[in-house]
């Protein structure tokens, strides 16, 4: 490191090497948490705020969730160097050392700032804040653990990557019982990712009583507009779509307003339905009434998954 930082110093022009020396810290969460440049004004610029920023809603959400509030640091517990890397280089390195008054400090340089790896680097912030705040050390894998209890997004994130691995048949952090509460819960309150969508829109059919009892004498399952067409032939599809009016306006519960609204509109097309008062046509534009509100309801949970920021680097 010494050798490299001696090569950069030589490679630099003087005036060069005083603005770097002369460039501002950045102090964040009362003295916690600070972000010096080393780098070129237009790398500063871009990069020096927005990861202290970054840091700080960490240790921010940290200090909530243990319920203590942030105290004054005198010297830093947590310094992020940015470097002047333009490469793709992810590296994220950390030293940690004690100060001469016993104070724990851990320096995390970022070379590349516009390409550093997130999650690892705010998993260091986080083993960096309980050093510093707890004098207590942590690991990576219990990191993890206090920034999910933390942030209910990351909390989020990491059940829906649970799950999708379990879909896939790979190896998850739980059971398949533990599986089965996350894929039955809601994640995001007043939220839907796409994949909620397309869970609820794998629900919407109609099943008999069990599988040797199709409908019709043929059918083992029919879809809510096939189930308008068969209703009069066979009249239990009329009782199962009263059954199903009700799960389908619990599968949207707590889901964001899209959601809630194509579960509501398809609950109240099969209630219909149950009834069986209106004309097949009537049954039929009620649920392409409600196809139409769930295709709406993708689009605004794709549209929220695309526009949202990861971190500094998607800004």
């Amino acid at each position: 490191m010494l050798a490299a930082t001696a090569l950069l110093a030589a490679a630099l022009s003087r005036a060069e090497i005083i603005e770097r020396f002369r460039a501002v810290p950045i102090t964040k969460v009362q003295g916690l948490v600070q972000v010096v440049a080393d780098c070129p004004v237009d790398m500063r610029e871009e990069y020096q705020g927005p990861i202290a920023s970054f840091a700080a809603d960490v240790c921010n959400k940290l200090y909530v969730s243990i319920r203590e509030h942030p105290v004054r640091f005198e010297e830093p517990g947590i310094i992020v160097v940015i470097g002047d890397v333009r490469t793709n280089a992810t590296d994220v390195i950390v030293r940690r050392t004690v100060r001469d008054t016993g104070a724990r400090l851990t320096r995390i340089f970022l070379p590349s700032p516009g390409h550093a790896d997130v999650d690892a680097f705010r998993t260091e912030v986080v083993r960096a804040f309980f050093l510093a705040v707890k004098n207590k050390e942590i690991g990576k894998a219990a990191a993890g653990r206090a920034i999910r209890d933390a942030d209910p997004k990351l909390k989020a994130d990491y059940g829906y990557s649970q799950l999708a691995k379990w879909i896939a048949g790979e190896k998850t952090d739980g059971d398949d019982e533990d599986m089965l509460k996350i894929a039955r819960s809601v994640m995001e309150p007043g939220s839907a990712r796409p994949r909620d969508v397309l869970h609820f829109a794998s629900r919407l059919f109609l099943y008999p009583e069990s599988y040797d009892s199709p409908f019709c004498g043929l059918y083992p399952y029919c879809t809510f507009q096939e189930a308008v067409d068969l209703a009069a032939t066979d009249p239990r599809i009329r009782y199962f779509a009263l059954i199903k009016a009700s799960q389908v306006a619990a599968f949207g519960a707590g889901r964001s307003e899209a959601l809630v609204d194509a579960a509501r509109a398809y609950s109240e097309a099969l209630i219909e339905l149950g009834r069986y008062r209106l004309s097949k046509e009537e049954l039929h534009a009620l649920f392409d009434a409600a196809e139409v509100k769930l295709n709406v309801a993708l689009e605004d949970a794709i549209r929220r998954e695309e526009g949202e920021t990861a971190s500094w680097q998607s800004e």
